[in-house]
């Protein structure tokens, strides 16, 4: 028998959502990942690495498990207060130092500090500050939420949303940014990849784990587009939706550029 609305949309708003792990989605929700696997290929970087910054570390899940032996030195930073005690709890064993940082720069640490800083979907890449704390030679390795991001959610909430919005966090930009704060890109890709909510309950926890989509979402808010949808699912199947990311690779130089006498 088919669970109720209210049924999955309850046990949806009770589960915690802190951390960045979305194994409560198993067998409700699924999401291509993209071919480049960015948590192994990170994970090959810090185990080369002797001086690693991990930004926006949310629960400290990806650095964890992205290899068995950390870097001597190895920091991580995040300014959610859940996440921040669930990553100390996670990356303290492994040797790691968790760092509460504001949601502005700069970077509490010293220029050259680090040869690897790495970041899994951070919310705003501080270009200059990045390169400002990598060493000479080192490198800023990065997946990130490319334009339009399961916007096929977003607008089912909000409605259409003005271009500016959608072309957002464009790959081409990051580009620039990175190379205007002196940095080399080295590889730079992007995926569109497919997305399916199975039940409505996968979507309110989506919304309630990735805030910025919906922004201030509640059930109470939403509910008649929630049970429109609810319904839309049990007759026509999964909700689909299309998630984009991409990868950047960026390396400080070891010699600055000239200038001009």
């Amino acid at each position: 028998m088919s669970r109720t609305f209210d049924e999955l949309v309850a046990e949806a708003e009770a589960v915690s959502v802190d951390g960045w792990d979305f194994s409560w989605l198993d067998g409700r929700a699924t999401e291509q990942r993209p071919s480049w696997g960015y948590q192994r290929a990170m994970g090959a970087r810090v185990a080369r690495a002797s001086a690693v910054l991990d930004l926006e570390t949310g629960g400290g899940e990806v650095l964890a498990g992205s290899t068995p032996t950390l870097a001597p030195v190895t920091v991580a930073t995040e300014s959610w207060p859940p996440n921040i005690a669930k990553a100390t709890r996670l990356l303290h064993p492994r040797g790691a130092v968790v760092v509460a940082t504001g949601d502005t720069p700069p970077l509490p640490f010293a220029d050259e500090a680090f040869d690897l800083v790495v970041s899994r979907h951070p919310v705003t890449t501080w270009w200059s500050e990045i390169a400002r704390v990598l060493r000479p030679g080192g490198v800023y390795f990065s997946q990130q939420v490319g334009p339009a991001s399961v916007f096929e959610v977003v607008e089912y909430f909000l409605g259409p949303q003005p271009e500016a919005s959608r072309n957002g966090r464009h790959p081409d930009a990051a580009r620039r940014a990175a190379e205007a704060a002196g940095l080399e890109v080295l590889d730079l890709r992007a995926e569109s990849l497919r997305t399916e909510f199975f039940d409505i309950g996968a979507v309110v926890y989506f919304l309630r784990k990735v805030i910025w989509m919906v922004p201030g979402f509640t059930v109470a808010q939403y509910r008649d587009r929630l049970e429109e949808l609810h319904k839309q699912i049990l007759a026509e199947g999964p909700f689909v939706a299309h998630t984009t990311r991409f990868l950047i690779e960026a390396r400080k130089p070891i010699d600055p550029p000239h200038q001009a006498i």
